[in-house]
């Protein structure tokens, strides 16, 4: 069996409710973000400690719940949804690695080795994808749990990358 079939050869796609919408869709644009962002952490995971391999490992699952409210426009038909805890698990997980810090007070040169580097473009592209689903929120439904769990993500990515940096290189404002 093959992936393609030809039904989004003039520029749309089919939601996971069946519904047609334009590629360019911001639900679309919202879900590839997340897309994106998965991406990049399977990226980043590869560079990292086992610990944090784990807890990439396991946001990288809960966006794929992220992904299919987005990809939802009927809320009634959304089979996974968020929770509290998983808003938990990102709080412990900022809690964590910030209190692991020395000084983890100002702005940072993001990138001292490979991994933090990794981590903080993943950390750009979580927060593209939080914009992005802003913008649906303007002209549809979406769970506030979800935009919830997209805001702390992207705190505790800056936090993983924070205590990845092998040097705190501060920025110097000339």
């Amino acid at each position: 069996m093959g992936i393609y079939t030809k039904t989004g050869d003039k520029g749309k796609t089919s939601l996971f409710d069946n519904k047609r919408v334009t590629k360019d869709d911001i639900r679309v644009e919202s879900y590839g973000t997340v897309d994106e962002l998965g991406t990049f952490l399977g990226l980043a995971k590869n560079y990292v400690d086992q610990e944090l391999r784990e807890r990439i490992y396991t946001i990288q699952n809960k966006l794929f719940t992220v992904a299919t409210n987005l990809a939802t426009e009927d809320q009634s038909k959304v089979a996974h949804r968020m929770k509290e805890e998983d808003i938990k698990y990102l709080e412990d997980t900022i809690d964590e690695y910030m209190g692991r810090l020395n000084d983890p007070t100002g702005f940072i040169i993001p990138g001292s080795n490979i991994s933090s580097a990794y981590l903080h473009v993943a950390r750009t592209v979580c927060r593209r994808a939080e914009r992005r689903i802003i913008s649906l929120t303007g002209v549809a439904e979406v769970d506030p749990l979800v935009v919830k769990y997209v805001n702390r993500l992207s705190d505790a990515i800056y936090a993983m990358a924070r205590y990845s940096e092998e040097e705190q290189r501060a920025v110097k404002y000339d």
